[in-house]
């Protein structure tokens, strides 16, 4: 198996099948056309000099060219290694360092930040595409040979660095396969019930782990429609693309509900939505079923092994009607192609009593190779063919799975991973605080909100917005507080660690949530 197969079935089968709709552009493609480029793209890309294992990073926003590097690494042996473009000139320096990939892939958007990148990483290849660039990714595809890379690739060859954060905050890179993308891919085909006549509307960023949920509908033949995300325009899209699937998060479902004018939409064509990168209220899944015609699935995952567990449609349908109202407030149970346990320290299965919390563990052909780089840590995170996920859960007499904390303390807002050590380093950067403390609490916008608690150092004093806008001068504006609490005093075990559960337990508490 090789991801980079994906468009070369399809462009045999039938050539002119619609496979990308790039919404920014108006760009259309068909399988024939995306083929021909990925041959050409593989071949530019070994004809430059790279060989098996090199890795081609990426900085751009979604579009057709994305696509193109992903299924022309994989069809040359390369390793993708995509950027998330939210984050500073130095955090991405600092990634390309980690990854020492041998080209970077820019779109014109970001022309500012690769000149700055330009002075502080050795590259070897910089090629770039877009309006005003100088079409270094056009005329390498167009110079090369429009024949079948001869490299020997796929099943468990790498292809794929996706960059997470850890307890540290710092980034770390998850290495992933043709083969774990590939058995990932299937989890989501049983759950999400592709058929050939669907299209999928991608409504994440391609630097994230659901672009490979996009990818199984192109390995289905169906189309994937491209955009950044905008509520109203979703809904024309859904409209005049007749979308039938899309992944979408708290807020992406609660603008899309909110759009003036919803019920004038003709959302007919939808099929299914999954939602997931983080809490749902029970009052959004509610609105939702009610909102949209079509049937809903929870996945849960992570960056290091896919979408693990779901919550079914007939999950939901129960849910709704009176039967188990309160499996809306799980995750689901194990896939397709997962096992999934929730165990003590020592390993050992917690009581399936709903009470007894303990660890997410997941065995599965889709976990990931291990982390780039860095074996102590993969080897503390794989274990004994199983995945230690850091997520603290309960479950019940069914295996249905209930998260009851995030791991390390990581907040997931709007779907975007935010590591609190992060925000507390630049909180730090004013001179007047002594301690910070950053937790996530209930939105319900956005799942969950950053708040930071703060103490100052004595005789000194600031304002809320004095705080945020120090953390937002030195972090992307995603990550900053949305509220400020100043406290005297944080809470502390004996050993000096500071007990974030302790200030995020009201919060939740009151909101029905088991901590």
């Amino acid at each position: 198996m090789n991801i980079g197969d994906i468009p070369a079935k399809w462009a045999n089968l039938d050539a002119g099948r619609p496979a990308l709709v790039d919404i920014p552009t108006g760009r259309r493609l068909s399988f024939g056309e995306l083929e021909n480029a990925v041959r050409r793209l593989a071949n530019g890309l070994l004809g430059m000099g790279l060989a098996k294992g090199d890795r081609v990073a990426v900085l751009a926003r979604n579009g057709i060219e994305y696509f193109e590097v992903y299924y022309a690494c994989a069809r040359a042996g390369l390793i993708a290694q995509p950027l998330n473009w939210r984050l500073g000139v130095p955090e991405l320096a600092r990634i390309l360092e980690d990854g020492e990939p041998s080209a970077l892939v820019t779109s014109t958007d970001f022309e500012a930040e690769r000149q700055a990148l330009e002075g502080q990483v050795e590259i070897p290849n910089w090629l770039q595409y877009g309006p005003g660039g100088d079409d270094s990714f056009e005329r390498l595809k167009a110079r090369a040979e429009d024949t079948n890379p001869k490299i020997p690739a796929g099943g468990d060859d790498p292809v794929l660095i996706l960059y997470t954060g850890g307890t540290t905050g710092l980034s770390k890179g998850a290495l992933h396969s043709h083969r774990t993308l590939t058995m990932g891919m299937l989890n989501q085909t049983v759950a999400e019930r592709v058929v050939p006549s669907d299209v999928y509307m991608l409504t994440g960023q391609m630097f994230h782990i659901p672009v490979a949920l996009a990818m199984n509908y192109m390995a289905h033949g169906c189309p994937v429609v491209l955009m950044n995300f905008d509520a109203a325009e979703a809904l024309e899209i859904i409209e005049a693309e007749r979308v039938s699937a899309f992944l979408g998060i708290t807020t992406m479902l609660n603008w899309m509900m909110a759009v003036d004018g919803f019920d004038r939409y003709d959302l007919s064509s939808l099929r299914n939505i999954q939602y997931g990168g983080g809490p749902m209220p029970e009052t959004v899944v509610k609105a939702a079923l009610d909102a949209f015609p079509c049937t809903l699935i929870q996945g849960y995952g992570q960056t290091e092994g896919m979408t693990m567990t779901f919550l079914s449609q007939e999950d939901h349908a129960a849910a709704v009607s009176g039967n188990r109202p309160e499996r809306l407030n799980s995750c689901g149970r194990e896939g397709f192609v997962t096992r999934a346990r929730v165990v003590d320290a020592a390993g050992r299965d917690v009581p399936k009593d709903g009470r007894t919390p303990g660890e997410i563990v997941i065995q599965s052909e889709a976990n990931m190779l291990g982390y780039w780089r860095k074996p102590d840590l993969t080897d503390d995170t794989l274990r004994d063919g199983w995945m230690w996920t850091g997520d603290v859960a309960t479950w019940d007499e069914d295996s249905y799975i209930f998260i009851v904390d995030r791991a390390k303390d990581m907040i997931i807002s709007g779907g975007e991973n935010i590591y609190s050590t992060q925000v507390e380093a630049a909180i730090h950067q004013h001179p007047g605080v002594l301690e910070a403390a950053v937790i996530g609490v209930p939105d319900d916008e956005w799942g969950e909100a950053v708040k930071a608690v703060v103490v100052m150092k004595p005789g000194e004093s600031a304002t809320e917005r004095e705080i945020i806008d120090t953390a937002r001068t030195h972090l992307a504006s995603y990550q900053k507080p949305r509220s400020v609490d100043f406290v005297a005093s944080l809470p502390k075990a004996p050993t000096g660690k500071i007990l974030k559960r302790d200030l995020r337990d009201p919060y939740w508490q009151a909101r029905g949530r088991k901590v």
